[in-house]
């Protein structure tokens, strides 16, 4: 395997994050009785699965391929997923009117990648069209939080967005570790993979203190509401 055991822990932390913040946004919507919330936190799976296809890429030493494509794959419907629940939030939210986002997405596009057994070009176009549905989940956030600040609140849609910043510098860093210093792929500079698989991690904690902040918000409000209160 090529991580190192700080590494995995980076990797592994990373991934439990994600699976937390969709029980922790599902738990949320159940105390706020709205289901389009709870269907948010449910939807967030899908990307938590994809994490564990890229943790299983690593353990076979970066040596199946097809678990690549996998995570990839998940993560289009993941992104997919979001926006349709995101969509679905904001019909419920207090302005009524048309749900459309329009949404200025820019494309990652990653080079240096590892080989892909879909072929290079299928693996491209699904990242494009993954990041392209991300974008625009990120925005559809803003929108939400702008009418209904009960949703999300400022730290979580931070979060998410922070992805962006997560996903920007792995891009860097891989050009820096193929180019500059020589390693086949970012898997193989345990330094650099480790740092920008870090930003993923801080990005999941942030969500994850949204969602808490929220949460006892919520719970602060129904005892000063209380009779005992």
């Amino acid at each position: 395997m090529l991580l190192s055991l700080p590494n995995w822990l980076i990797h592994i932390s990373s991934s439990l994050e994600w699976g937390i913040a969709s029980l922790m946004m599902y738990r949320y919507g159940m105390m706020i009785g709205r289901k389009d919330v709870q269907r948010f936190g449910l939807f967030m799976i899908p990307h938590w699965v994809g994490s564990w296809f890229v943790l299983a890429y690593h353990v076979s030493g970066d040596q199946v391929p097809v678990l690549l494509d996998l995570s990839e794959t998940v993560n289009l419907f993941g992104s997919m997923a979001l926006l349709y629940a995101s969509l679905n939030i904001l019909k419920t939210t207090r302005r009524k009117g048309s749900a459309k986002i329009l949404a200025a997405a820019g494309i990652f596009l990653i080079s240096g990648r590892p080989q892909s057994y879909m072929g290079e070009d299928i693996f491209d176009l699904i990242l494009q069209i993954s990041s392209l549905v991300y974008l625009s989940f990120l925005v559809s956030l803003v929108i939400i939080r702008k009418r209904d600040p009960e949703v999300f609140s400022r730290m979580t849609i931070a979060g998410f967005w922070f992805v962006v910043v997560f996903i920007s510098v792995t891009v860097s860093l891989m050009y820096v570790s193929s180019e500059i210093r020589g390693f086949p792929t970012l898997s193989h500079d345990d330094l650099l993979h480790g740092g920008a698989e870090s930003l993923l991690t801080i990005s999941n904690m942030m969500i994850i203190i949204g969602i808490h902040r929220q949460i006892k918000r919520f719970e602060k409000g129904q005892m000063a509401s209380s009779p005992m209160g």
